[in-house]
């Protein structure tokens, strides 16, 4: 198979231990244990491993705020000095105040003075916790997601990067979903600064990459697409991922959202998929990110879609059809039983189109 796939162990760094939804303490999907699903997809799939490289903060700054990577790196370090853990029990960041913009009119905001406060300067979720493994693990996944943007720069024509945690959610200055640092987000900028063109990302996942359609909505050398649950029957992240969201400025006419319904399977994904890849091919891209979520599968709770592995292969020879120089990142999937065997039958699809 064609295809490499960057994983090691450092995609277990980063330990949420759970999350807070609805006020509620919550065991949590996005854990540990999806690095080593995605490894036995990897080797189910016969995909050849390499390790990260480092990369420069410079590929992160070209699309995050560089006081929110400067927070990243040291909010728990900085939690910890401040008694959370002994004082109060948690040994986790997490956000209980934020900074909503009506009440400040034409103020800015401060950087509050207390570290509690300080956690939801950037932070737009209670569910999104850093805990002392966290920032390693969130740049691993950055420096990953490059390690096989450089390999297809090199002339492989397509690189799997098996990471964790996601990164569709985070946008310029803000994080949450689970997501911190946006991994697709930043493989784009990274190509297009290594003299690729224009980049299209297909977003698979099942819910709407809301930060990468932040991050690139009045840009044209970027094609965001995203097929996702429909946001207007109740689902995460509830405020973007309309049909109507198309860009804005040179970006208008770049930003295409299909909403899927409850309960659509593998004709609906495959179709959806298929529309994206013609939209992307129809606008001249030069290369291709594939924000890889399989939280679209019928076993998964996290979206009521009901894609099979069947489905799964399918969209992989669409995504392998399209036939440009591909970055796969992954994002969301949270059973594991599923999250394995799903990514394993997309990936070999992907690669059947290849051969």
């Amino acid at each position: 198979m064609t295809i490499d796939a960057v994983w090691s162990e450092g995609s277990l760094l980063h330990d949420p231990d759970g999350e807070v939804w609805i006020g509620l303490p919550m065991e949590g999907d996005e854990n540990p244990d999806r690095g080593w699903a995605m490894k036995a997809a990897i080797d189910r799939a016969g995909l050849e491993v390499v390790s990260p490289t480092e990369h420069p903060d410079s590929a992160i700054t070209a699309i995050h705020d560089p006081g929110m990577l400067s927070y990243l790196q040291t909010a728990h370090e900085e939690w910890v000095s401040a008694g959370y853990p002994d004082d109060h029990g948690q040994g986790h960041v997490v956000a209980y105040a934020f900074p909503h913009p009506g009440a400040f009119g034409h103020l800015t905001p401060r950087v509050p003075a207390s570290r509690a406060a300080r956690a939801g300067l950037y932070c737009m979720d209670t569910c999104t916790t850093l805990g002392p493994g966290s920032y390693r693990g969130i740049r691993y996944a950055v420096d990953a997601a490059l390690t096989a943007a450089d390999r297809v720069l090199g002339g492989r024509p397509a690189a799997y990067a098996a990471v964790r945690p996601p990164g569709h959610h985070a946008g310029t200055d803000y994080f949450g979903g689970s997501c911190y640092l946006n991994n697709a987000a930043i493989t784009a900028q990274y190509l297009i600064d290594g003299g690729v063109g224009r980049i299209g990302i297909i977003d698979i996942d099942a819910h709407h990459g809301n930060g990468t359609q932040q991050v690139f909505y009045e840009r044209d050398d970027v094609v965001y697409t995203s097929a996702h649950i429909d946001p207007g029957q109740g689902w995460y992240p509830h405020w973007s991922g309309f049909a109507d969201e198309i860009g804005e400025g040179p970006g208008k006419g770049y930003n295409h959202n299909l909403p899927l319904a409850p309960g659509d399977g593998d004709d609906q994904m495959r179709t959806a998929v298929e529309e994206l890849a013609a939209l992307v091919s129809g606008t001249t891209c030069d290369a291709l990110i594939v924000s890889l979520g399989v939280d679209s599968g019928a076993a998964d709770e996290n979206s009521p879609l009901t894609v099979t592995a069947d489905g799964f292969a399918q969209v992989g020879q669409v995504l392998g059809s399209v036939g440009l120089p591909t970055v796969l990142v992954h994002e969301g999937g949270y059973d594991l039983a599923s999250l394995e065997t799903d990514l394993a039958a997309l990936l070999t699809g992907f690669g059947e189109a290849l051969a």
